[in-house]
């Protein structure tokens, strides 16, 4: 059985259609086409009616009488040269009443002949256009259907390098930052994931244990209570520890004069104790160096540093320590002696959760999270990281930080911070 087709209701046939580029193109066409051509037509018609009074002024020499305004006496005319004249008027009459029908009919057949090539030219401009915008109609649907799942396919436009070309390219280029922020995005929550579960799964073993455990006693409950309230530290860094991630990725809130000197010197401090116990030698140069920033950030930035390059030290290693200002940017450098490492692992060390060697993460209080950190909170300042490992084993990591604003209000004073993050 056919089923009959909706019939179309006299609204939707008066509907204009949807403005697309291609429509707009092709109007745009035909209308500059039109206004040329009728500025052409124009023309013409405005020419032969300048050419039109040189006949009078013939006439008049023929018929032997100069021409009006021209000074001369006129000259008696005879019975002949009077139905001469006569003729002469009909002639001029007859004559002028032609150029007027000639130049009615030009304009009428130029303007159907101008009606006729606009209509080509519409047809002609729809075709071009669609022609012209058909990569935008690949552009479209390939981007419909690259979603989330589908990230690794790209545009791949082929063509000549003009603009929709670079579009192509942009986008493609666009999908392959969208594809590694989600992949990062998935590695870091399911690590997050990990670790968050990790001491909850110890904790519960604990208590589980000590249940069952038909001799536990008081003190074996006390001992018991310590290492929950050594896990639950450790939990309690780890958050402190992401959530400042999630802060530092984010734009920085308060911006202001922070001198790099004054937290390096503070963060030194700070560590004193960590230095100590490894018997590490520190060379420290602090110069004064301005940068606009946010001063928490800026501190939590440099005491990461500063407990990376110890932390992960040799004992009796060294570790080197400068502030300087070079090219108007603030710049903060750390070197420090300890295993040797691979060009290759650089990058990753700046991933969340990413060790270099067999330690676990948790064996010497940390999570893998220092550098990555670091990494946020520059990305955050529009500061450049240059990372590069040393020949005899360690690593050095330079921060250079944008050039502070030309204009600050001279209100504005340094502040720096004094504290130490452990993560």
């Amino acid at each position: 059985m056919r089923i009959p087709r909706p019939r179309r209701s006299l609204r939707s046939w008066l509907r204009l259609p949807r403005r697309t580029a291609r429509l707009r193109l092709t109007v745009l066409y035909a209308g500059v086409f039109l206004a040329c051509g009728a500025a052409v037509l124009a023309l013409a018609y405005l020419l032969d009616g300048h050419a039109a009074p040189l006949v009078p002024l013939h006439q008049h020499l023929t018929a032997g009488q100069p021409p009006p305004g021209s000074g001369l006496p006129k000259v008696p005319l005879g019975p002949l040269a009077a139905a001469q004249q006569a003729r002469v008027r009909s002639l001029k009459a007859d004559l002028l009443a032609q150029i007027a029908s000639d130049r009615h009919q030009l304009l009428t057949q130029s303007g159907i002949a101008l009606a006729v090539v606009a209509v080509a030219a519409v047809v002609i401009g729809w075709f071009i256009a669609g022609r012209v915008l058909r990569p935008l109609s690949t552009i479209t649907a390939a981007a419909r259907r690259i979603s989330a799942s589908s990230l690794h396919e790209r545009l791949a436009l082929s063509g000549p390098d003009d603009e929709l070309k670079e579009l192509a390219d942009t986008l493609d280029h666009l999908f392959a930052r969208l594809e590694a922020s989600f992949d990062a995005q998935r590695r870091f929550a399911a690590n997050a994931s990990h670790e968050l579960r990790t001491p909850l799964t110890r904790e519960r073993a604990l208590l589980e244990v000590t249940r069952a455990d038909p001799a536990a006693t008081t003190g074996t409950w006390l001992a018991v209570s310590q290492d929950l309230l050594a896990f639950n530290a450790e939990q309690d860094r780890l958050i402190e520890a992401l959530l400042t991630l999630a802060s530092g990725e984010a734009d920085p809130g308060q911006r202001e004069p922070t001198d790099l000197a004054a937290i390096t010197s503070a963060a030194l401090a700070a560590a004193a104790p960590a230095i100590s116990g490894l018997g590490l030698a520190v060379n420290a140069s602090i110069q004064p160096a301005i940068l606009d920033g946010d001063p928490i950030l800026i501190q939590q930035l440099v005491t990461n540093l500063i407990d990376n390059a110890v932390r992960h030290n040799l004992p009796g290693g060294q570790v080197q320590i400068a502030t300087k200002t070079s090219g108007g940017r603030a710049v903060f450098s750390v070197a420090s002696s300890g295993p040797v490492i691979p060009s290759a692992d650089i990058d990753r060390l700046f991933q969340p959760f990413q060790r270099f060697g067999p330690r676990s993460a948790r064996r010497d209080g940390g999570h893998g999270l220092g550098l990555a950190i670091v990494q946020a909170i520059a990305t955050a300042h529009g500061a450049t990281i240059t990372a590069r490992p040393r020949p005899a084993g360690g690593l050095a990591i330079d921060i250079a930080c944008p050039p502070p604003a030309p204009a600050s209000p001279p209100q504005a004073t340094v502040r720096s911070g004094a504290g130490h993050a452990m993560v």
